[in-house]
């Protein structure tokens, strides 16, 4: 058995989609980056890539890549999970934003995590947080999120 730790923030900016674990939350605001942005995909995928001794997303997904532009990060994600061939046995992730709340969007994105890793929505845990109005998530300026992964 292996663990691995994965976290990731990105500025949030309007116009942009919001997407948490491959699901696209209704907000003003989304996620600035190379790809389409997905803080809690690209913690999952550094979580595998640690557990493995693989490296890290951005050696693998250059933000210098023309490719990986807009690229879907569950597409990145099946690559590791192929690149990493192992057994996922549990994770356990937290996803840090201001709002909008995602209380309601959590059975979601797990079932999306489940079905793109092709493991059971058991395995999967997502919390939400807020930052209490304190620093450049509370003042929803960004978004974080970190997920530690359980292998063997």
């Amino acid at each position: 058995m292996r663990v691995g730790i994965g976290n990731d923030i990105h500025r949030l900016a309007e116009g942009r989609n919001l997407i948490i674990g491959g699901v696209k939350i209704p907000s003003d605001k989304g996620e600035v980056a190379h790809s389409d942005g997905d803080v809690l995909i690209h913690a999952i995928i550094d979580a595998i890539l640690g557990a493995t001794a693989l490296g890290d997303i951005g050696a693998l997904f250059p933000d210098t890549d023309e490719a990986n532009r807009g690229r879907s990060s569950t597409e990145m994600l099946e690559s590791v999970l192929k690149l990493a061939d192992a057994r996922i046995v549990n994770i356990d992730t937290i996803v840090e934003l201001e709002k909008p709340k995602l209380r309601n969007h959590i059975d979601s994105i797990r079932e999306s995590i489940a079905e793109c890793m092709g493991i059971d929505k058991c395995q999967i845990s997502v919390k939400a947080k807020t930052a209490e109005g304190i620093g450049a998530i509370g003042q929803v300026e960004a978004i974080k999120a970190t997920a530690i992964v359980l292998i063997d």
